[in-house]
């Protein structure tokens, strides 16, 4: 999704609405939270409406309401949520990415693929503990709610949840536990740096009232069990985790990692993040003769943005385009799932070799399509397409945040601002089927 101009006079008044100037720090970036709580239920209801199953519908339809009785204050708005920059919505009950507007079944199965969840429902408990009263009702919703949609990459969009400026030091603790126990070492690393380039790029364009590291919000969908589902999300600027439990089984998507710039200069040691994706891409690239290029690359050029399947786009439908795994060597086909790894290394060990195992059983059904060049520094997009897995790496022309490296606003794409996503096609982003599935075959919500 573009960023807007923060600094122009629309931003400006975008931002009025979200922030107030004359406050400062954890207060300036708490006022940015949205003012209306905006739970909705109607599409995980719809979904297993759509799907059968009286029981799980009845089981479905209980919950939701009294959620709704709960956590929704009085006034609350019942249409579809709307936030952010162009007041970006919610317009579609959820379905999923698809080739063609239908579902591929059977492709997802509610088992234990020997996930440890243990550490990561004890971080979740632990944090909600945390919270006062008041910051856990804002912070916690039902596991159907549409709330899992609401999330963006755009620093200005209105944000649910308590964020990092709203915590005291050992709430900040708690939800770093949390995190820590969902992440690997690496994946932590990512979101820590994603927040300090935001945190310096802000200070050097003066503009940390938008640009920081405090403004990062989290929700809890559900109560963290190790039967149930439940989930959380993690989301701010250029940094969006959703991460779905079930038992053993764990769905970490949709997933969005970016940063401009995507390497700074922070108290005299350089930080980057963001490399991974970018090195992986190219090396693939990089891997194929020059016929499989011509079947490969999409286009020679780079526009400003190509990614597809970015925020508010749960449903997109693309078809497959570009290069099949079938036409792949063995090596050629092991630098494709680097691209990959670059996204599924930023969860636990186990949760990663879960994910590879999937989207290795479906390699020769993977498609890969490149726009760009393909030398060391150019700009580039690349998508990598399965039924079981989508990922965008979208180097993007200079943004808001241009002037924290010299660069103009608008400009040619490059790699110093890169958006890149993980999401999980034919319906599982959030574990969206697994949660339908486990609502039609549990006993107690028959």
């Amino acid at each position: 999704m573009t960023e807007p101009d923060t600094e122009g006079p629309a931003a400006q008044g975008s931002a009025a609405q979200t922030a107030q100037p004359s406050l400062t720090g954890r207060q300036a970036h708490a006022s940015r939270r949205n003012f209306m709580r905006k739970v909705f239920f109607a599409s995980g209801a719809t979904a297993v409406a759509t799907m059968g199953g009286a029981g799980a519908w009845a089981a479905l339809a209980a919950d939701e309401s009294d959620a709704t009785a709960s956590t929704a204050p009085s006034g609350a708005p019942t249409g579809a949520p709307t936030g952010g920059p162009g007041n970006q919505s919610i317009t579609e009950d959820f379905f999923g990415l698809t080739t063609d507007g239908k579902r591929i079944d059977d492709l997802f199965t509610v088992h234990s693929e020997g996930v440890t969840t243990a550490p990561v429902i004890a971080a979740a408990n632990a944090f909600l503990a945390g919270l006062s009263a008041t910051q856990r009702s804002s912070t916690q919703f039902t596991v159907h709610s549409t709330e899992w949609r609401l999330w963006s990459n755009v620093d200005a969009y209105d944000r649910q949840g308590v964020s990092i400026a709203d915590l005291s030091d050992e709430q900040q603790a708690l939800g770093k536990a949390l995190l820590k126990s969902a992440l690997s070492a690496e994946g932590l690393e990512t979101t820590e740096r994603i927040r300090r380039i935001n945190q310096a790029a802000g200070e050097a364009i003066d503009n940390t009232n938008s640009f920081n590291e405090e403004a990062f919000y989290y929700t809890v969908m559900g109560t963290p069990s190790a039967t149930e589902p439940w989930g959380f999300q993690f989301d701010g600027h250029h940094l969006v985790i959703n991460y779905f439990v079930l038992g053993g089984q764990v769905v970490m998507s949709p997933c969005f990692w970016g940063s401009e710039p995507t390497e700074m200069e922070i108290d005299g040691t350089t930080v980057s993040v963001c490399k991974e994706e970018v090195r992986a891409s190219l090396a693939f690239i990089n891997s194929l003769t020059a016929a499989q290029r011509t079947v490969a690359v999409e286009s020679t050029t780079k526009s400003n943005e190509s990614m597809k399947a970015g925020a508010f786009a749960d449903n997109a439908v693309q078809e497959y385009t570009g290069i099949r795994g079938t036409a792949l060597t063995g090596a050629q086909k092991l630098k494709l799932l680097g691209i990959v790894e670059a996204f599924t290394g930023r969860a636990k060990a186990d949760v990663a070799r879960a994910r590879l195992a999937e989207v290795r059983a479906h390699l020769n059904d993977t498609h890969v399509t490149w726009s760009g060049g393909i030398a060391d520094d150019s700009a580039f997009y690349v998508r990598v397409h399965s039924p079981v897995v989508w990922v965008e790496v979208d180097c993007q022309a200079p943004g808001p945040l241009a002037g924290a490296y010299g660069a103009s606003q608008g400009s040619g794409a490059t790699q110093m601002h890169v958006h890149s996503v993980i999401r999980t096609p034919n319906g599982n982003d959030y574990g969206k089927e697994l949660l339908r599935q486990h609502y039609l075959t549990s006993p107690h919500h028959r």
